[in-house]
């Protein structure tokens, strides 16, 4: 009697596990879940990417450091020397984009051929 009772209460115990996992595995394939999965896989491969790129930056910055060092980059310069070309292109006046806007009250018709009164990209 012990042991039917024994082994219909192994079956059941079977049973319930196998269908517990036959649900979690069920919902885990919902496209919900699959949308959810691809979404932080996503995100922690941007993660990586950053810290590639961060990596490789930091790497560029030390390795220019040595061969500045090298090559004696960092040495002051000979004031005989003509001015670095750099400085006469920073000390440039930055660019004022109000000066040159766009007058809506002058005829643009100049800029287009007189054969082609319409625009060519659109659909006929």
């Amino acid at each position: 009697m012990f042991r039917r009772t024994f082994w219909f209460t192994a079956g059941a115990a079977a049973g319930v596990w196998a269908t517990t996992k036959v649900h979690t595995k069920l919902r885990q394939l919902t496209p919900e879940s699959l949308a959810a999965q691809a979404a932080n896989k996503a995100v922690d491969a941007g993660h990586r990417l950053k810290d590639f790129a961060l990596d490789v930056r930091a790497g560029m910055a030390q390795r220019e450091s040595e061969l500045g060092e090298v090559l004696g980059l960092d040495t002051p310069v000979d004031p005989q020397l003509p001015a670095s070309r750099r400085l006469a292109v920073e000390s440039r006046a930055p660019h004022r984009y109000d000066e040159h806007r766009y007058d809506q009250d002058h005829d643009h018709s100049d800029r287009f051929n007189s054969r082609t009164p319409h625009n060519r990209n659109e659909d006929h």
